[in-house]
């Protein structure tokens, strides 16, 4: 690994990367530039990241890319209803001196991709919580570590509803990002054709390393924060809490439930890492405002005056988000 003569140059040399991670993934993902953005962000704060959209949109393709772009172990799970917490996380079987031994899962990965999470039941989405807060699992009361760096980047569909399980509010707050994917604008789809429907398959180069990963991910943690900027997104949480005294009309209006404390942390972590992404050393109140759709969209839960009346999430967010802007 590549060694720096301070954080400054650290930091730029984490910007560099992430323009080569996009040009590399860019050869297969036609479009969908905010949606890779986010996603490599998640992965430079240490986090999980949900991706939600129609079929056919590339999903389970970007993380694979993803993937191919950085030298880490991968590993996919194809969630369906018959799937077992072992056929995940592993199980102890029986050798042949009739010794107990530990065969590992697919969860033993640096990237997991967790393809229509919600598509089996509760009893085996929750096989994903210890790994994802405590990058552990434990089988048979013995704790097992898990290799670092560790994604879980997850895939959605929010249109078919029959035979899936949506995920409890508990493990929807261990991603960092919902981030929800759109469909191509005429001449993406276009230029999406021509590139699928060839013998040309694209070759995309490794970028970064594990342990390059690493050091970007304690570098983010590094970047210094001015105290108006995290009052700014403790203050943006707080008010999304409809029983807080504080909480503005909106939330009182159209919203269930608020974000939880972990909120404003990936608030600040994703508006650092935006920072050095913008080319700069400390963020500012635009770069949290850039990452507070995809990091509360999941956090909130509308009333049933909200869904009645339509108003959706993106509106509430947006308005809050306006509303401590002028504050």
């Amino acid at each position: 690994m590549e060694e720096y003569k301070n954080e400054v140059e650290a930091a730029d040399a984490l910007k560099k990367a992430f323009e080569s991670l996009q040009s590399e993934i860019s050869k297969v993902i036609i479009g969908q530039e905010q949606v890779v953005r986010l996603l490599l962000t998640s992965i430079f704060c240490q986090a999980h990241c949900l991706l939600v959209g129609v079929p056919g949109l590339a999903k389970t393709l970007l993380i694979h890319t993803i993937a191919d772009a950085l030298d880490l172990k991968f590993s996919r799970i194809q969630f369906t209803p018959d799937l077992m917490p072992s056929d995940i996380l592993g199980a102890e079987t029986l050798d042949k001196e009739r010794n107990f031994q530990f065969i590992k899962g697919p969860i033993f990965a640096n990237i997991i991709l967790a393809d229509e999470i919600n598509r089996t039941p509760p009893k085996t989405q929750a096989a994903l919580l210890e790994s994802m807060q405590e990058y552990a699992v434990t089988i048979a009361g013995k704790k097992y570590e898990l290799e670092k760096p560790f994604f879980v980047l997850a895939t959605q569909n929010p249109i078919e509803q029959e035979g899936t399980y949506p995920l409890p509010e508990a493990q929807l707050d261990r991603f960092m990002f919902n981030v929800r994917l759109d469909y191509p604008t005429y001449d993406q789809e276009v230029d999406i054709v021509k590139a699928t429907t060839s013998d040309i398959k694209p070759v995309v180069n490794s970028i970064l390393h594990g342990d390059e990963i690493k050091h970007f991910q304690s570098l983010v943690r590094k970047v210094p924060v001015a105290e108006n900027v995290v009052e700014y997104a403790v203050r943006l949480v707080h008010h999304t809490r409809p029983k807080a005294d504080e909480a503005p009309d909106i939330s009182k209006e159209y919203l269930e439930w608020g974000a939880g404390p972990r909120a404003s942390q990936y608030l600040i972590l994703g508006a650092k890492c935006n920072a050095i992404l913008n080319g700069k050393y400390s963020p500012d109140i635009e770069d949290v405002q850039a990452v507070a759709v995809p990091t509360l969209y999941h956090r909130l839960v509308r009333n049933f005056k909200a869904e009645a009346e339509g108003v959706q999430i993106e509106e509430i967010i947006g308005q809050l988000v306006t509303a401590e802007a002028t504050v």
